[in-house]
């Protein structure tokens, strides 16, 4: 079974940083970033392939966060900056055998999540 465990997430104020990491186990898939905020639905936020040859952005993070993979450790990064208060969601890497674009029921396995909270 593939595990995707997610980290450095935290509480930032607008304008800051943040880098995510999402270590998975067992073979390079496609990998997604989505998000959940708890008045909204899930949202895709960023994808890569498993050879890290193409990224993909949500119009609303464009510009700002950027996706990108170590392959040989199996590890996945999306380095958000000048973060604003409307980031704040759980966010949780996925794992894809097909896609690394935005339909979630193409993911096949996910992450506990971890919190990203921006304040204004």
């Amino acid at each position: 079974q593939v595990h995707l465990v997610e980290s450095g997430g935290g509480l930032v104020q607008a304008g800051d940083s943040l880098r995510l990491s999402c270590v998975a186990s067992g073979r390079a898939y496609h990998v997604g970033w989505f998000r959940q905020a708890p008045d909204k639905e899930r949202e895709f936020v960023a994808g890569i392939t498993s050879t890290g040859s193409q990224p993909f952005y949500a119009d609303s993070v464009k510009g700002r966060f950027t996706i990108s993979r170590d392959t040989a450790k199996n590890t996945i990064f999306l380095q958000m900056d000048s973060l604003k208060p409307e980031d704040t969601a759980l966010y949780s890497c996925a794992a894809s055998k097909v896609t690394c674009k935005n339909n979630p029921q193409l993911y096949d396995y996910w992450g506990q999540g971890i919190q990203v909270t921006v304040s204004s």
